[in-house]
């Protein structure tokens, strides 16, 4: 493969830690790279308080996954540092990954030592793969996390992704899709709208108010090519002036106005009496301005429409990782069999083999436990359980529904669902236990 034809399609191979390539190196000399293992990626906690986890990056990890190649560039450039040897090179050169994954849905709902993912292939294959699979399921399983507390608080009224300014560019494209995930209703984030076709809003910033002579001429300029239905932005100066101003350049049809700052609550209040004072009763009252889980269950008692959330949102909420690890669990002998294997260093166990896990149910259909079964399914006698592991890839080959526009369609539907599932418990934002314990059966 040429430089350019690797940098078209965006090769991923080098977004690893060197580690992963010199294991395999010194596996390939030994002759155990080839054996067959099986890793799992699980957390043994999660973050300080919370109640439960939303499982985010799995279409965004297999659409990765695709890209995974050592093409021409990448390895000149590995070969130049002298990072691994011509063994290595050679091996690299023709890599795909051809075994298999299982896991839960994107959007499902996890708890302590969930087995999210499980991968099977050889050795140098699997091993290749984990700072790639972490690095994407940390970031994202972190912010679907955090939206989805948010989107818990919110209600029935949307909530809108407004973080690209505050993060990393890429992360910010990455984030935007793991809050549609968890049930945000648009981002402003381009990037992400056109990678999966995600709902996009934004009009305009105190920038374009303050570029103006007066606040008039910036919501008569907005009115004249957005129309009416426009969402004016009312803080800059003084509320009450602007909303007058808003009501008498755009009229009945206003469609919204926009609070970034000071006391939200009292202005949503304010803000609401004169619109309908106005006349405008079907003008919409949309606030942003660092909110959180906390600030949008605050604000539940006013009269807000909407949530614009940005900077608490893309770093976590305060857990901006999920923790996740990624662990060797199982591995063939010389001659083909399964041995299972553990890590018990202090804080820091695994629990060896393979595994497979089920959500059971009470009598009200409410989730109570999760099951995480060696080998086999577990099962529950007397109550209702449900698999939690799909067939992500089998033999190299990703399966479809998870990747691209139907992938995070698909993933918001399981994620409403997986929280319907869960005990009242799980709405709660004061700090607790997981909602309902794992089980190793």
């Amino acid at each position: 493969m040429t430089h350019e034809s690797s940098a078209a399609v965006g090769s991923t191979a080098l977004l690893t830690d060197q580690y992963e390539l010199t294991m395999v190196e010194a596996g390939l000399a030994s002759g155990a790279a080839h054996r067959r293992c099986v890793f799992e990626v699980f957390a043994r906690s999660l973050p300080q308080g919370r109640r439960y986890g939303v499982v985010g990056g799995t279409g965004r990890m297999l659409e990765g996954l695709e890209q995974f190649r050592f093409g021409g560039a990448e390895l000149d450039w590995l070969a130049s540092r002298q990072i691994v040897g011509e063994q290595t090179l050679e091996f690299l050169r023709d890599y795909r990954f051809s075994g298999s994954m299982w896991g839960y849905p994107e959007g499902e709902v996890y708890l302590p030592h969930s087995p999210v993912l499980r991968v099977e292939a050889s050795f140098a294959e699997a091993c290749l793969l984990e700072t790639f699979i972490l690095s994407v399921f940390n970031h994202d399983t972190a912010i679907a996390s955090a939206a989805s507390r948010m989107t818990v608080a919110a209600g029935e009224r949307p909530c809108v992704e407004m973080g690209s300014r505050r993060t990393q560019e890429m992360s910010a494209v990455a984030g935007a899709r793991a809050a549609a995930v968890a049930g945000f209703s648009a981002t402003s984030n381009l990037e992400a709208g056109r990678r999966w076709d995600l709902g996009r809003l934004g009009t305009a910033a105190h920038a374009f108010t303050l570029l103006h002579d007066s606040e008039e001429d910036a919501f008569r300029a907005q009115v004249e090519v957005f129309g009416p239905g426009t969402t004016l932005l009312v803080d800059t100066y003084d509320v009450e002036a602007a909303v007058q101003k808003a009501v008498d350049i755009a009229g009945p049809e206003l469609g919204a106005v926009r609070l970034d700052s000071g006391d939200l609550v009292e202005q949503a209040h304010e803000v609401r009496r004169q619109l309908d004072s106005l006349g405008n009763t079907s003008t919409k009252i949309i606030v942003s301005s660092d909110l959180d889980e906390h600030a949008i269950a605050r604000l539940q008692s006013a009269p807000v429409d909407s949530y614009g959330v940005g900077t608490k949102l893309v770093t976590g909420s305060g857990a901006p990782t999920a923790s996740m690890v990624y662990k060797l669990v199982e591995r063939s002998d010389d001659a083909g069999e399964p041995v299972r294997v553990r890590k018990s260093s202090s804080g820091k166990e695994s629990v060896g083999g393979a595994k497979q896990a089920a959500r059971r149910y009470d009598a009200q259909g409410r989730a109570d436990a999760e099951l995480v079964g060696l080998g086999e399914l577990p099962t529950s006698s007397g109550q209702r359980t449900r698999e939690l592991m799909v067939p992500l890839v089998l033999d190299g080959q990703v399966q479809p529904g998870h990747t691209g526009a139907e992938g995070v369609h698909r993933a918001a539907l399981r994620h409403r669902e997986s929280v319907a599932e869960l005990p009242a418990a799980a709405q709660r934002l004061q700090e607790g236990e997981a909602v309902i314990p794992t089980i190793f059966a």
